[in-house]
């Protein structure tokens, strides 16, 4: 779904699995989509072994997730069943469906149905299914999903039939490749793809072409890169000329009450499950600006998604065992946007001041910037420049010093156990993001402030522990991260004046981690002690005896 997420989808479609726990893994599978990836999805719901309870439990779990399309179908017979039957209390046909989703929750599901340009296994008579989709369409239905077909010409004859007959809402085709033309090359996977891809574009292109069609509806079947290679040659990916455009800086979350969230604190920028699972019972956003970072409204950091993922021995092979800070400081991604600041937080990984996270100064760049814009068309984003740095007590005491000449650069600061240190002059939040667009207020959506700085240092320092964690308690590398998680500082550094693009590596220019080459000796264990010789019994009453 991520990967899809940047091909820049509509929406995408998540199958119904039947009863049981795959309907179940249907209803988590759209939660994952619309909460924590901001995806729309459009959940498929089907008739078949669905009682009335069922379907409305599917709704109920949908809505609150923040879904906003249903495709309504009454599905295949279970496997285990040669024909299809109605469930006791359910539906017998996909129109009833349609009928009781649009009764139930009026205008908030747009509602999706099949359309058979080929007919379908049980019925060929394209009349009578014409039939059913206008009454379908009738009962509430506002867009058509086609099955996937292979020839356009009776497709698109299938188009105009549709619209003689009084259906005006959106039709959205099917697209699969070309099977006969791939079978001479089926075993040769460049040449198919190849073949795929012109075949299914030029498919493409001639929907495109007749006027009426204004959406493909790809059947991924879970592969996302047939589908881009497609896009790519229809020149629809998204691209420098063709940014995927965001409404915020940040990926936005699309939970029920979430949709109106415009706020969020800096720190959790490149972790965005984590921020949304940390704040998911919210009731509002930002919720009188997060409140006491003590507070159960912070979510626990035990929740799935806020702790660091994979097993102990997955995580060594991943990063690997460093036994110095030079090695630790090699393993830390760089978070800049695009290459402006590259070489700036590279310089300052190999000098052992770690960086966590980063955003350069942009002085209103329009919001149609192919990295740096956001927000509606015609406005201008700037941001200040931050960075954020794990470093060592003897560095941080450097860095304060030279901030102290710097009345344009404010800081926090704290250790694992330590208290905040800031030159903030209020505990009030910082904008270092913000649009101006035409006919709004001033759009402050990423800000810097205490509270919440406290909350995400919990967070970076647990994450930090539980990577030191997957190595024995013996070995060099679980000495060197759990000394830094216990000893350095976690600081975030913000230069206000948004048209100096260098002052905050300037400020940092020359320190250097003492160090940084130096292997990290195995905890030394301790010898076991000798056994204690047990002492002689002394009778009590020889404890009460005057001296001789």
């Amino acid at each position: 779904m991520e990967r899809m997420f940047t091909l820049g989808p509509k929406f995408i479609d998540i199958t119904w699995g039947a009863g049981g726990h795959i309907a179940e893994l249907t209803n988590e599978m759209v939660i994952q989509a619309q909460t924590l990836l901001g995806m729309e999805s459009c959940m498929h719901l089907t008739c078949t072994d669905m009682g009335l309870e069922r379907v409305n439990n599917a709704l109920r779990s949908a809505y609150k997730a923040g879904c906003t399309n249903i495709l309504a179908l009454r599905g295949d017979p279970p496997r285990d069943k040669e024909k299809w039957e109605v469930t006791d209390g359910g539906f017998n046909y996909a129109k009833d469906l349609v009928a009781h989703i649009r009764n139930t929750y009026g205008n908030h599901f747009d509602i999706g149905v099949a359309g058979y340009p080929e007919g379908c296994d049980d019925n060929k008579d394209e009349d009578l299914l014409l039939q059913h989709l206008k009454e379908k369409v009738d009962m509430g239905a506002t867009f058509i999903v086609t099955q996937m077909f292979y020839d356009a010409d009776n497709f698109l004859r299938w188009v105009g039939r549709v619209r003689e007959i009084g259906i005006t809402i959106p039709i959205l085709p099917g697209i699969m490749p070309w099977m006969a033309a791939i079978e001479p090359v089926k075993n040769d996977d460049l040449a198919v793809r190849e073949i795929g891809k012109r075949l299914v574009a030029d498919l493409c292109r001639k929907l495109l072409a007749s006027k009426e069609i204004h959406h493909l509806h790809f059947y991924t079947m879970n592969l996302a890169t047939a589908t881009s290679m497609v896009l790519q040659d229809l020149d629809w990916l998204p691209s420098a000329n063709r940014p995927l455009k965001q409404a915020l800086p940040w990926k936005q979350s699309l939970g029920l009450g979430r949709r109106h969230e415009d706020v969020r604190p800096v720190f959790w920028r490149n972790r965005n499950k984590s921020y949304v699972l940390r704040t998911q019972e919210w009731d509002e956003f930002p919720n009188g600006r997060w409140g006491d970072s003590r507070s159960p409204a912070f979510g626990e950091l035990d929740t799935y998604g806020i702790r660091l993922p994979g097993t102990s021995e997955q995580n060594r092979k991943k990063w690997g065992e460093p036994k110095s800070i030079r090695d630790v400081a090699n393993l830390f991604p760089l978070t800049a946007e695009g290459e402006v600041i590259r070489e700036d937080l590279v310089a300052l990984n190999q000098r052992g001041l770690i960086t966590i996270n980063s955003q350069p100064a942009v002085n209103g760049v329009k919001s149609s910037h192919p990295i740096h814009g956001w927000g509606p068309s015609n406005g201008y984003v700037y941001q200040k420049s931050y960075l954020e740095l794990l470093v060592p007590p003897a560095v941080y005491s450097d860095i304060i010093e030279r901030i102290k000449r710097h009345p344009d650069i404010t800081y926090y600061a704290v250790t694992m156990n330590g208290t905040l240190e800031t030159n903030a002059p209020s505990e009030g939040p910082n904008a270092v993001t913000w649009g101006v667009f035409p006919g709004k207020e001033i759009v402050q959506p990423t800000i810097v402030e205490s509270i919440s700085f406290l909350a995400w240092k919990d967070e970076a320092f647990r994450l930090g522990l539980d990577w030191a964690y997957c190595f024995d308690s013996r070995s060099p590398s679980r000495a060197l991260i759990e000394g830094m998680m216990n000893n350095w500082y976690l600081i975030n550094i913000v230069n206000n004046d948004f048209q100096e693009p260098r002052t905050i590596f300037e400020l940092l220019e020359g320190l250097e981690v003492e160090g940084l080459e130096t292997p990290t000796p195995a905890p030394v264990e301790e010898p076991p002690c000798p056994p204690r010789r047990p002492r002689p019994l002394v009778p009590m009453h020889l404890l009460s005896e005057p001296p001789r």
